[in-house]
């Protein structure tokens, strides 16, 4: 009797051990367990930029990507992603797992051309969350320098008094470029025509040509053109002044009204990204904010920087969206 009791009581304890084992096995493998869930980041980060190397927006997010891989610990891969006016980048990131080791930088296309195309393939709302506001600034109107005006005031009222005469160029139909001036016309009834571009590099060089008449610019595009007289600036578009153009009006002063056009910064992630990530991601750019020469390199592009929580980007991109889609179905824009 006891040779038998000690045999079921070995089988047993047998039974025992294994089932511990699965189980250990199960906790450690479990989703919020710390013993085997891996801290973020724990390999590189892929920073989609949806524009082309070199240009302002590049290089902006090339400074905080390299800055935020310092602070997380991992790379921060740039990855231009470019063409239809930001949106094959942002279709490219809204397809990626939400396991923030993908992230979108974005600036004002990202919702300006979701309202102007009729299929852009991507939704800022419902296929992203915010995650960092980084800057927003405004641009500069600039004209030819053989345009014979001199203030904003001038050139509406030449456009008034010969419509269709003068022009503008954008980065393409869609454009913060575009759009800006949409809602100029729409403020103050000139009459001038848009001509679309590919980019605002072939725009901006028909400006300095004299092939067309105007243009907006980011700041820092504009103030060597101001300096070599190959331009004038006859307003900026934000709601106040910018420190590298003191003496430039704001176009509100110029009698264009209820029209503060600024483009924005910032990053987004796909849908689905976990709000312990999104708050990783944001603790080290607002940590990157806080750095002198960052603050001066964005100062220099005429930006004002802007270190809140995701949810002060969602504002800025959910204001965009309805500004803009209010614009397009006021002049009856046609969709593309």
């Amino acid at each position: 009797m006891l040779l038998s009791f000690v045999r079921v009581s070995h089988s047993s304890m047998s039974i025992i051990v294994r089932t511990l084992a699965v189980l250990f096995v199960g906790l450690v493998l479990a989703p919020g367990i710390g013993i085997a869930q891996e801290a973020y980041p724990a390999k590189p980060i892929r920073l989609i930029v949806p524009f082309p190397p070199g240009a302002g927006t590049d290089n902006v997010a090339r400074l905080i990507g390299h800055k935020m891989a310092d602070r997380l610990k991992t790379p921060v891969v740039i990855e231009n992603r470019t063409g239809a006016g930001g949106a094959i980048g942002a279709i490219e990131a809204a397809k990626s797992e939400p396991d923030g080791y993908t992230l979108l930088f974005v600036a004002a296309p990202f919702t300006t051309v979701a309202v102007s195309q009729k299929n852009p393939g991507y939704d800022p709302q419902r296929q992203f969350v915010p995650v960092a506001p980084i800057a927003v600034g405004p641009l500069a109107f600039v004209v030819n320098a053989s345009v014979p005006v001199d203030t904003l005031r001038e050139f509406i009222a030449l456009a008034r008094r010969e419509p269709g005469k003068l022009n503008y160029g954008s980065a393409g139909t869609g454009s913060i470029n575009h759009l800006a001036l949409e809602l100029m016309r729409a403020r103050t009834g000139a009459d001038i025509v848009h001509v679309p571009y590919r980019g605002i590099a072939e725009a901006t060089k028909d400006v300095l040509g004299g092939r067309i008449h105007a243009m907006t610019a980011s700041i820092p595009a504009t103030l060597p053109l101001v300096a070599e007289r190959r331009v004038k600036v006859l307003a900026v578009t934000g709601a106040k002044r910018v420190t590298q153009l003191p003496d430039v009006p704001t176009w509100q002063e110029e009698g264009v009204s209820d029209a503060d056009v600024t483009n924005y910064w910032g990053i987004v992630a796909p849908i689905g990204t976990s709000a312990e990530v999104v708050a990783r991601v944001n603790g080290a750019v607002k940590t990157v904010l806080g750095e002198l020469d960052v603050r001066e390199r964005l100062e220099r592009e005429g930006a004002e920087v802007v270190s809140g929580t995701p949810d002060q980007l969602g504002f800025i991109i959910a204001h965009d969206l309805a500004r803009w889609r209010k614009l397009v179905a006021d002049i009856g824009m046609a969709l593309q």
